[in-house]
């Protein structure tokens, strides 16, 4: 996306030059122009008007600022370039490139090889130049078909060799990662079709998401809105959220509203309009067909909208050259001031959005840094390179979300030195005493891990993940700072209300009403994560402790038994036992009652089934936070 709007950027830089030296502004009007500024200004006014992060909105990849614009100009520039022998050369060239790139890495030829942490992923049997296997296809797809295009209309004879190569390649690259992707499951996970369908229609519902729409960047925040119980019993219900929806189309729908639909529909009806003019031969239109089905059924990413905007610059099909192109031709040297005007705010702009969109991309080769930090075991590398990411672009949820829980990390770290440990002569617990010095750094790892959290939900107090994190923050330092509980509960009821079909943000609730021996609230928010989702066995195994530890004996059998009903005894093992023996030990509590189920050995894995509870850490005294630490943020 970076290189693609640099690219862009320069070419702006070297129309400008242009103009100080000929003082005329040359404009060739062409058919689809007012349709690509169209979804320009459609995402623009999204963005302005609706999205709650508008900066981390206009650095969005898909229809964000940066790359719309980058795509923009690239179409004005070369769908004005007659040389489409050029255009398709090289497209058919770097398809070839990706194709054996990627064939090549499946046989992972650097297993053995030292490399450097940051090309790690070079050994990744996966890797693709593009991206994602998906993405792959679907780029290697569109030029397959632009091949067999051109190669059965016999245009373009200058280039047919390299088309009848690059057919070859992409369609053996092609077939090989779509059976690796049926294969391997676990490699491609896509959003529901019919919640993207959902999440569309629930945009109509106001007139401002109706025009505009949710906002761009902001998809998972009506996704979360529209998951229905049909999710929870889905292989996907453990993710919370998608970013993307099933489908570019819907995913611009309820993104942009009506206003970036219209201009996309229009895009695609004036491209076969184009297409077939002066003849009705359905294969010169191949390519955009091919746009229009991966539009219509597949994810949104930088790589769809890059072969969408090829279309648009006459790379997908061999339509009519427009004869009549409406050239207009103005001499700004006879109007100076006007001509001043235009050559400072080309410089001007050329300087303030390198410079922006330039601290962007520093902030996320510093976030790269961290990352590799984390790799390497080095905390101190993570935590300054995470801190150069988040002063270089304060507006990032996902640097200001890590760095939160950097710093948390690190006040465990220190704050671990306080846990009570068995004196080995006398057999008594101590609990070692912090220098004032490591409180003071407890204290500000802590208020600092809080600040970056309660900024991150600021930043966009709509998303329900940025609640839970603050939720995950507060969680773990209950037993270290004073009033974190509260402020617990406080954010996990804020992500309950923006995901109320989550079950897991309900467990967790449960789980530190429980660590309260709060065990009614605790029993309430088990039996609601029990109602979203029926089959999720740690949900009844929460209940039935709770149950026992207000003494209802009969009411934690019966909930361990349904945890034990939904428990595979092979692929299970250790969760079936660990169920097993509560139930003995419940059912021992009801006399009437003997306990049938034996448990079975111990050589399984250890069990996934708990409660989820704070952690065991502690400083004596609790350290005091601010006011200003509790989670009272707007929830617009």
């Amino acid at each position: 996306m970076y290189l693609l709007f640099f690219g862009a950027l320069l070419i702006v830089m070297i129309s400008a030059i242009e103009f100080v030296i000929t003082k005329h502004i040359v404009w060739k009007k062409r058919s689809l122009d007012a349709m690509v500024v169209l979804l320009f200004a459609a995402a623009f006014l999204s963005i302005a008007v609706v999205s709650p992060n508008k900066v981390q909105a206009a650095l969005n990849p898909i229809l964000g600022l940066v790359p719309l614009f980058s795509f923009m100009v690239i179409y004005f520039s070369l769908s004005r370039e007659k040389n489409s022998v050029m255009k398709h050369a090289v497209v058919y060239f770097s398809s070839i490139v990706t194709a054996l790139l990627t064939i090549f890495y499946f046989f992972t030829p650097f297993k053995n090889a030292v490399l450097p942490t940051a090309l790690q992923v070079l050994k990744d049997p996966y890797f693709t130049p593009v991206g994602s296997y998906l993405d792959t296809v679907l780029f290697l797809g569109f030029i397959a078909v632009l091949a067999f295009s051109q190669l059965i209309s016999k245009k373009e004879k200058k280039t047919t060799i390299l088309a009848s190569v690059s057919l070859v390649f992409s369609l053996i690259a092609v077939s090989y990662i779509s059976f690796i992707l049926i294969k391997t499951k676990d490699l491609l996970v896509l959003p529901p079709y019919n919640l993207s369908w959902f999440a569309a229609v629930e945009t109509l519902k106001l007139p401002l998401t109706a025009l505009f729409g949710v906002g761009v960047d902001n998809f998972s925040s009506m996704f979360t809105r529209v998951k229905d119980a049909g999710y929870n019993i889905s292989p996907l219900w453990q993710i919370s959220s998608f970013n993307v929806s099933r489908s570019a189309f819907l995913h611009i729908f309820t993104e942009t509203g009506f206003v970036g639909t219209v201009a996309f529909v229009l895009l695609f009806l004036q491209q076969i309009k184009r297409g077939l003019e002066g003849s009705k031969d359905i294969k010169k239109i191949f390519p955009v067909l091919y746009l229009i089905v991966i539009s219509l059924f597949f994810p949104p990413s930088l790589i769809v909208f890059f072969i969408i905007f090829l279309g648009l610059i006459g790379i997908g099909y061999h339509e009519k050259q427009e004869e009549h192109e409406d050239t207009t031709v103005l001499n700004m040297g006879s109007i100076l001031p006007l001509y001043i005007i235009i050559v400072a705010f080309s410089l001007l702009f050329v300087g303030v959005s390198g410079y922006f969109v330039g601290r962007s991309y520093v902030a996320e080769l510093y976030f790269k840094k961290s990352l590799d930090g984390f790799a390497g075991k080095n905390v101190k590398t993570v935590y300054d390179n995470m801190r150069k990411a988040v002063m270089q672009n304060a507006y990032v949820e996902r640097f200001r979300l890590n760095f939160s829980q950097t710093n948390l990390l690190i006040a465990n770290n220190i704050a671990s030195k306080a846990t009570p440990v068995v004196d080995e002569v006398t057999g008594q617990k101590k609990t070692p005493q912090l220098t004032e010095e490591e409180r003071t750094m407890v204290s500000q790892a802590i208020q600092a891990a809080i600040q970056e959290a309660k900024t991150t939900v600021t930043l966009n107090p709509q998303k329900a993940s940025n609640w839970e994190n603050l939720a995950i923050i507060y969680r773990n330092i209950i037993n270290v700072a004073q009033g974190a509980d509260a402020w617990t509960v406080s954010a996990y009821q804020r992500a309950i209300m923006l995901d109320p079909q989550n079950p897991m943000y309900r467990v967790s609730l449960g789980g530190i009403f429980f660590s309260f021996k709060n065990y009614d609230e605790a029993e309430k928010a088990f039996e609601q994560a029990i109602a979203v989702k029926q089959d999720w066995a740690n949900s009844y195994y929460n209940l039935a402790w709770s149950a026992f530890q207000k003494q209802d004996y009969q009411k934690a059998v019966i909930a361990m038994q349904n945890t034990l009903s939904l428990l595979d005894p092979k692929k299970e093992k250790a969760d079936y036992e660990k169920a097993a023996a509560d139930l003995i030990e419940f059912k021992k509590k009801i006399p009437e009652e003997k306990a049938p189920v034996k448990a079975a050995d111990t050589s399984a894995k250890p069990s996934q089934l708990n409660i989820p509870t704070p952690q065991a850490l502690e400083v004596e005294p609790k350290i005091q936070l601010p006011k200003t630490a509790s989670p009272e943020a707007p929830l617009r």
